[in-house]
């Protein structure tokens, strides 16, 4: 972890490799899977904005070149609202969907 960073080594961890594998990903199929990607990244949002009592805001698709990052700024964002203890895990599972073969 950072110095003064919310986000736990696991954490920190999972997101370069799930990195890794989006950079990896032909465009088509990247394009496939940006949905999962986004779809992590507001469930945290969501999740954020309900510990903090805050009207739950759809993230703007921004297409799939933004996705990654959006996901990283949500998972900070969890992080530092204490809803980490489980992040890792959905981490994997999204990327073990991004390693899935198109079709």
């Amino acid at each position: 972890m950072a110095p003064g960073s919310p986000v736990p080594d696991a954490v920190a961890a999972e997101l370069r490799r799930v990195a890794e594998r989006w950079q990896q990903l032909p465009l088509g199929h990247a394009l496939s899977l940006a949905p999962a990607m986004r779809g992590l990244a507001q469930d945290l949002a969501d999740e954020v904005a309900a510990t903090e009592h805050r009207a739950v805001v759809p993230l703007p698709d921004l297409g799939p070149a933004t996705a990654y990052d959006q996901l990283v700024v949500t998972s900070y964002d969890a992080c530092a609202a204490g809803l980490a203890p489980d992040l890792p895990v959905r981490l994997r599972q999204l990327r073990a969907t991004l390693a899935r073969p198109p079709g």
